[in-house]
């Protein structure tokens, strides 16, 4: 059983209250669950408006497979409109 997360620091240049960057978050924590079965969480910067962390984590019988599902995350995560990723990291669980 292989379990990776990544973490993706985002700048959310378009939101100017945390009511914008919830939106746009809940928005992107609903597409990642929903299309790719992904837990999701934001996991720093919840008190900044243009700055946020979220954390992706899936669980996989073989890593090529949690490896694949993690690349669709990235294209989803570069699609969303107002985001641009800063980092982003891979850990084994």
């Amino acid at each position: 059983m292989i379990v990776l997360v990544q973490t993706w620091e985002l700048h959310l240049e378009g939101c100017h209250s945390l009511k914008d960057k919830r939106s746009v978050l809940q928005s992107l924590k609903a597409d990642l669950r929903r299309k790719l079965n992904l837990a999701v969480a934001e996991v720093a910067h919840q008190d900044l408006w243009q700055r946020a962390t979220i954390a992706g984590a899936t669980v996989a019988s073989d890593r090529r497979v949690a490896e694949e599902t993690l690349r669709a995350a990235d294209g989803i995560v570069e699609a969303v409109n107002g985001a641009r990723i800063i980092a982003t990291t891979v850990t084994e669980a």
